[in-house]
Order: C-alpha cells, then sequence, then structure tokens
C-alpha cells in the first residue's frame, strides 16, 4: 500500500481571530500543521506527504519553519481560493503509482496513530474510508437567529478526516466536480462510491475557534502527562542491579 497525503493549510482562518493564521498557532510548543503532519511523514506507507500553503503565506512559513521540513518527505503546494481548489492542486502533483489519497486537515491536530492505522486498512478494502462520530446533542434549524425547526439526529454523523480513497477514484471525482463541495468524500458520494465509515473519536476535533485551540492545549498536556507516567512506570518495573 502506498499513499499520499494531503494537508490542506491554505485557509483566512477568518472565525479564529488573532494575528496568526490557524496551521501556523502554537499547540503545546509545535505549530497546528506540524502536529497533523508529523503523523504521517515517517510512516512506511506513505510515499509523499503534500503540504498546501496560501501563495501570500509561503515565505512567512519558509522563514519560521522551513528547518522542520529539510529532512522529512513533505512537499509545499499553493493553494487555491476555495480548500477543494487547494486539494486539487496536491492531487495533481501525486504519482499514477501511487495507490491512495489521504486528505487530512491541518487543524486537526490530535488524530492518533491507531486510527490512523484503521482508516487506511478499511480504504485498502473497500477503496475509500473516513472516521466520523455520531450526532449526540439536538440540532435545530435556525433563521435570523430564531429557531424555525428541529432537525431529527438518526443516522446523521459528523465527517473527520483522515479521509482516505484510491487515487483513480479520487482523480475521476475532481474530473467531474461540479459546484461548491465541503469535503472530499461528498465527491466520492457524487459518483456513487460507497465510503465507508469507521468510528471516530470526539477529541479528533477540527480546530476552529480560540475555544478550541484551548481545549486542544488541555488534550495535549493529558496526553503529555500519560506518557510521563506509563515512562515512569516502566523505568521503575526495570530490574534493579546491585
Amino acid at each position: 500500500m502506498s499513499v499520499a497525503v494531503i494537508i490542506p493549510a491554505a485557509g483566512g482562518s477568518t472565525r479564529f481571530g488573532g494575528p496568526q493564521k490557524k496551521p501556523f498557532v502554537s499547540l503545546g510548543g509545535k505549530p497546528l500543521w506540524q502536529r497533523s503532519a508529523e503523523l504521517f511523514w515517517h510512516r512506511p506507507d506513505v510515499s509523499r506527504v503534500y503540504l498546501v500553503l496560501s501563495h501570500d503565506d509561503r515565505d512567512e512559513f519558509r522563514g519560521r519553519f522551513g528547518h522542520l521540513l529539510m529532512f522529512v518527505n513533505c512537499e509545499l503546494v499553493d493553494g487555491g481560493a476555495e480548500r477543494f481548489e487547494s486539494v486539487h492542486n496536491a492531487l495533481k502533483l501525486v504519482p499514477e503509482d501511487v495507490e491512495f489519497v489521504a486528505v487530512h486537515d491541518a487543524v486537526r491536530p490530535l488524530t492518533t496513530t491507531a486510527m490512523i492505522d484503521e482508516v487506511f486498512a478499511v480504504a485498502v478494502k473497500s477503496g475509500a474510508a473516513m472516521p466520523a462520530v455520531a450526532v449526540a446533542d439536538t440540532l435545530k434549524r435556525v433563521e435570523s437567529m430564531t429557531i424555525t425547526g428541529t432537525v431529527p439526529r438518526e443516522h446523521l454523523w459528523q465527517a473527520q478526516t483522515p479521509q482516505v480513497f484510491r487515487r483513480d477514484w479520487l482523480v475521476e471525482a475532481y474530473a467531474k466536480r461540479s459546484g461548491t463541495v465541503t469535503d472530499d468524500a461528498q465527491l466520492l458520494e457524487a459518483l456513487g462510491h460507497a465510503v465507508v465509515v469507521v468510528p471516530g473519536s470526539v477529541f479528533n476535533f477540527k480546530i476552529t475557534t480560540q475555544d478550541d485551540l484551548k481545549l486542544a492545549e488541555a488534550v495535549v498536556k493529558s496526553r503529555e502527562s500519560a506518557t510521563l507516567v506509563q515512562a515512569k512506570s516502566l523505568f521503575d518495573n526495570e530490574p534493579k542491579w546491585d
């Protein structure tokens, strides 16, 4: 199995606010884009990681983060005006001998290796797979800040990434695309390809607001603390030689 990973990071971050774009913001000492990209760039089944940036951000990125790419399998790609255009720009660079393409949000940094393993494995069997979580909250339809109805949540799931597809399917889907799309699975659905859902995690959330970043910081601290406790336990249980 060979997978090319596309990480779109060219958005305007209008809902996030602040002086920096979201992918460049630090989370536990690392920029968000790095935490997302490093989930993939040392995997033996990943042929290449394509990080898609706004052309206007190129100089800032190289000045601040260029050194992080010196020894990893990552290529910078110019993005488009919309997310789907950014993904398409990177997809054009993926060699034909690569079997699968994964698309993962640059600002979804808390994905686990175990989840990636499972989505990749299911994609190999089915041709297309993605993580998602069942909607738990009551959904309201709102117009002009007034509730106009309640939407049944039965059968509704919240899409996550990475979304993984056969490369030839995704190429065909983009060639036949019409209108604006919000995620790549939507394009496969339009062609009639079944996209299999892998149970995701509430921790695999996309950082959209400052509150999301604060929550992500708490998750990172919790994971780091758990890792330290586990390491200490292993050390304490090692045989002691007098």
